[in-house]
């Protein structure tokens, strides 16, 4: 059987560039907007703006702004493709093919594509916006940025005798791009935000190869130590005025166990027997933690795509409902 999704992988890498390179880019919502949509301002008493609002660039440095941003994403994503195409994709190649690895890994790999693709477009408009690009073309060019960056990478993978061109990763790659938009078009902000933990787990040792020898590869490869979450901003939807503090969001997660290898008869060989994992928990926003740091800003901005630790409530078809006092 195939290893992980090397488009995963990869796309995991794309998310955490952009977001990284990003840091508090976003410019305030127009007041104009937002009661139009009904709501109260960003920026208002009791609604404070994320941290990482700034002013939208004047006409000048639209100017400097636009073409360094183009500029560094064009580097930055060539240089990317590089380093992929000489260290991953380093062996034998064969005809460009199509793989349907839909029923592996309980659909992980598809949540982590969401996930990065989501992360990519977010990173993507609030450069465009800094950068001094009218709102809804920031939204409209800097949406479909996630699965613009993702789309080639199937490419690499197509041309890989052991796996293929997957058109369910093209599909979640869509996925998440359509859910920054979304939320942007519908809010002009974002409300609600996947997020991912991660644990080390036992199952690595069982299958080093493929699941990773080390804390960094199994960060990549370990499915079974990955949870992905939605993290709802439940104050935006509540009436203008309440006390729920921003900054604190109810979060669903999903994550799965006992994958080492995709084939049931291979795993039952281990005595294992592959489910998966649906929690409750609750999350910090980070964004909306009141700071005038800069520096504190875009640490708050890049660790926002992680759910921090928490209590969670998991309930799993093999052993019912399960409370954790700290999940992470």
């Amino acid at each position: 059987m195939p290893s992980p999704p090397l488009t995963f992988r990869s796309s995991l890498f794309v998310g955490l560039l952009s977001v990284l390179l990003t840091g508090p880019l976003r410019a305030q919502v127009p007041l104009a907007s937002t009661e139009a949509a009904g709501t109260e301002p960003a920026n208002s008493p009791g609604f404070p703006a994320p941290a990482d609002s700034l002013q939208p660039a004047t006409p000048g440095q639209f100017n400097r702004r636009l073409p360094l941003l183009a500029g560094g994403l064009v580097v930055s994503y060539s240089a990317l493709m590089l380093v992929l195409s000489k260290s991953w994709y380093t062996g034998e190649q064969s005809r460009f093919h199509w793989f349907n690895d839909l029923p592996q890994w309980k659909q992980l790999d598809k949540a982590g594509h969401v996930w990065g693709a989501f992360h990519e477009s977010r990173g993507a408009v609030d450069m465009l916006r800094w950068a001094g690009v009218p709102d809804r073309r920031s939204i409209w060019y800097g949406g479909f940025v996630g699965f613009l960056l993702q789309a080639p990478i199937e490419l690499f993978d197509g041309r890989d005798p052991e796996y293929g061109a997957s058109a369910t990763d093209l599909a979640a790659n869509f996925l998440g791009s359509a859910g920054l938009i979304g939320q942007q078009l519908a809010w002009n902000e974002v409300r609600i935000m996947p997020k991912l933990s991660f644990r080390t787990t036992r199952y690595a040792d069982l299958r080093p190869n493929v699941l990773g020898r080390g804390l960094g590869e199994q960060f990549l490869k370990d499915y079974n130590g990955q949870t992905y979450w939605l993290a709802t901003d439940i104050g935006a939807f509540l009436p203008a005025g309440n006390r729920w503090p921003r900054w604190l969001q109810p979060a669903v997660g999903y994550g799965g166990q006992q994958m080492v290898f995709n084939d049931p008869q291979a795993n039952a060989g281990l005595g294992l027997r592959s489910y998966r994992q649906f929690y409750l928990s609750l999350d910090v926003d980070l964004r909306r933690i009141p700071t005038r740091s800069k520096v504190l800003k875009k640490v708050f901005y890049a660790l926002s795509i992680f759910h921090l630790p928490a209590p969670a409530l998991e309930w799993n078809p093999r052993h019912g409902l399960k409370a954790h006092g700290l999940y992470y």
